[in-house]
C-alpha cells in the first residue's frame, strides 16, 4: 500500500525501508536504546512496517517509521513510531498514523495498544485513550534487554 501527501509518501513495502536509518534512530531512542541491528531486522520481518519518505528534493529519503505487530484479525500493537527531528512540525506523524489506521488489513481489530512517554496528545487525536482499567493489564518488562546478551 502507498499513500501520498505533497512531497511525502507512506509505504508498507518492506524492501523500501532504510534499515540503517531505522536502527540508527531506535538505538538512540528512549525506548530501544542500544538495540542491535540484527534485532531490528528480525522485528521488521515479523511486523507490518511503514516507512515515511520525502520525495523532494531527489533522491527520495526515508524520514519516518512505525511498525505494527498484529495477528491482522483481533489485535495490534503500535511500536517504534518516529519522524526524524529535522522533519518534525509538518504534520507528518499525523499523516503516518492516518495511513496506518487506514490500512485495509488493519481494519476491524478489537484492540490496539501502544506505549508512549510523551506523545499522548498526538495519539488522542486518533481515538487512543489511557487504559480504563489498568489493573487488568499485565506485562513483563525487561528494561535492560538490549544491553545484555540473550538468555
Amino acid at each position: 500500500m502507498e499513500w501520498n501527501q505533497g512531497s511525502y509518501r507512506v509505504s508498507d513495502e518492506p524492501g523500501a525501508l532504510d534499515l540503517d536509518l531505522v536502527h540508527g534512530f531506535l538505538t538512540r531512542s528512549y525506548w530501544a536504546s542500544g538495540i542491535s541491528r540484527e534485532l531490528v531486522q528480525r522485528s521488521l520481518a515479523h511486523s507490518r512496517a511503514f516507512g515515511l519518505y520525502r520525495r523532494e528534493p531527489a533522491p527520495e529519503r526515508q524520514v519516518g517509521f512505525a511498525r505494527v505487530i498484529t495477528d491482522q484479525a483481533t489485535f495490534a500493537y503500535l511500536a517504534d513510531v518516529f519522524v526524524l527531528e529535522h522533519e518534525r512540525g509538518r504534520g507528518l506523524a499525523k499523516f503516518l498514523l492516518q495511513c496506518i489506521h487506514a490500512h485495509p488489513e488493519l481494519q476491524g481489530l478489537r484492540r490496539w495498544l501502544l506505549v508512549t512517554r510523551d506523545a499522548q496528545d498526538l495519539y488522542r487525536q486518533f481515538g487512543w485513550r489511557s487504559l480504563p482499567e489498568p489493573e487488568k493489564h499485565m506485562e513483563i518488562l525487561r528494561r535492560d534487554a538490549y544491553q545484555r546478551p540473550p538468555e
